[in-house]
């Protein structure tokens, strides 16, 4: 069984939503906005345990924080926004300017929902230490408390969170249906739904509501990239352990893969121009930039040159793909328009269609002809690259557990901040401490000011 990417993966949580694709580097972002990712990551953390106590921390993650970046992003300035936490282990006992506030909040009931839907996915799969009864009943039991913590802390800051409750539970029937030739779009879309509403709802918290519609839709490619990528990087893995995958499931290639993946990105930008921001420096790094890089960095494509350039600090319940693919279609470069009238129709400025009904003004792909590596410009993708050559395999993920045991290792004794390398506690990927120095040449700006997105 699957669950939901970023907030939920493949096997241990495979199909909607939150947990981490978006992890930049340092020295991508500059020291500015390395701080203000940081308050904002922080501010989640410091959010959870505040309404929930301490170990709701271990569901903060990666992309949760994007809606208290979002929520940031387009609020009018004022003074509470920020405020000095005291020092913390995962800091190197260094104290800090962290984001408050119904951003935060926000972010922190969409990464408990999301969560607790991880934990039962484990508790229904029988993972590790949760094939046990007792431990199962307690697991159950967290979940359950996390649903309701998570209801309640939606509840303060106007969201329902049944709309994420209800992706999750669509998601287990969604994939019990798809088998080869079913459109990937219609696996990741319990992932989209849940991911628009949780972004849509940040223009309402910071009083833009005409921002809700562009925002809605940039959520939902966000939610289906996220899923996407879980699924390539983990295609593998879950082939050697036989757990379900979208890819494998639907016959999806690669090649589409990475054309729904570019596409994606494509839509996002595109509905990130059309919304208003006060301050959207830090948001465009991370959905205009930084999803390029998770998707150079999942197909083992271009990738930073700084060897594991990932900053933020696994404190997350799970590492996948949280905020998550159709058959080959023709003729659309990486981020050029797809082919007009499609099986969807609604031919649009931007090309593309709404799998889910009516034309879409961003892009966001549709399905088109025959499965197989003969997608966009042969096996290599457009211009016919290279093909994407397999994955080497990965070490096995820890049981959520046992990543918890390893992570509160890991924040005892500083390594999160200060070692130059260490291994996540779910993952088992290497990560380079949050605070460590980045000291290569690269030549990024931190305000992005010379990109081509047109923000």
């Amino acid at each position: 069984m699957a669950t939901m990417p970023g907030l939920i993966t493949h096997g241990p949580l495979g199909g909607v939503v939150l947990f981490g694709i978006v992890r930049p580097c340092s020295h991508r972002l500059g020291e500015g906005l390395k701080t203000q990712w940081m308050a904002h990551l922080c501010g989640l953390c410091l959010a959870l345990r505040g309404d929930h106590g301490q170990f709701a921390r271990v569901v903060t993650n990666y992309d949760g924080l994007i809606i208290s970046v979002l929520t940031e992003a387009q609020a009018e300035r004022t003074t509470g926004w920020r405020r000095t936490a005291g020092p913390c282990p995962l800091r190197g006992m260094r104290t800090a300017s962290v984001a408050q506030g119904e951003g935060a909040r926000l972010a922190a009931a969409v990464s408990l929902v999301l969560a607790s839907a991880k934990v039962r996915d484990h508790v229904v799969d029988g993972d590790g230490i949760l094939a046990r009864r007792p431990v199962a009943v307690a697991a159950r039991r967290v979940a359950r408390n996390w649903d309701r913590a998570g209801a309640r802390t939606g509840a303060d800051v106007g969201f329902d969170t049944a709309v994420l409750v209800d992706a999750v539970e669509r998601q287990a029937g969604v994939e019990a249906l798809a088998g080869p030739g079913t459109s990937l779009l219609a696996v990741t879309e319990p992932t989209e739904t849940a991911t628009a509403a949780a972004f849509a709802h940040t223009a309402v918290l910071a009083g833009r509501p005409g921002n809700a519609a562009p925002l809605a839709e940039a959520g939902r490619l966000f939610g289906r990239l996220a899923h996407l990528l879980d699924a390539v990087e983990d295609r593998e893995a879950d082939a050697a352990s036989g757990a379900w995958n979208p890819l494998t499931a639907t016959g999806t290639s690669l090649a589409e893969a990475r054309r729904l993946a570019d596409d994606a990105l494509h839509g996002i930008r595109l509905a990130l121009r059309d919304a208003e921001f006060t301050d959207g420096k830090l948001a465009h790094r991370l959905l205009a930039h930084e999803l390029g890089t998770s998707i150079d960095r999942a197909f083992g494509t271009v990738a930073c040159g700084h060897a594991h350039g990932d900053m933020a600090h696994e404190v997350t319940a799970h590492q996948g793909g949280a905020f998550g693919p159709p058959q080959g279609g023709a003729g659309a470069g990486a981020y050029g328009a797809p082919p007009q009238g499609g099986p969807y129709g609604g031919g649009n400025p931007y090309g593309g269609g709404d799998p889910h009904g009516g034309g879409n003004p961003y892009g966001g792909g549709t399905p088109g002809g025959p499965v197989g590596p003969g997608g966009p410009g042969g096996p290599g993708g457009f211009g016919g690259g290279p093909a994407f050559e397999p994955q080497p395999p990965k070490p096995g993920k820890r049981g959520f557990w046992a990543g918890c045991a390893v992570a509160i290792g890991l924040c005892c004794t500083c390594k999160v901040c200060c070692a130059e390398e260490y291994e996540g506690p779910w993952s088992r990927k290497k990560r380079e401490g949050c605070c460590h120095k980045c000291d290569c040449d690269c030549g990024c700006c931190e305000c992005c000011a010379c990109c081509d997105c047109g923000l």
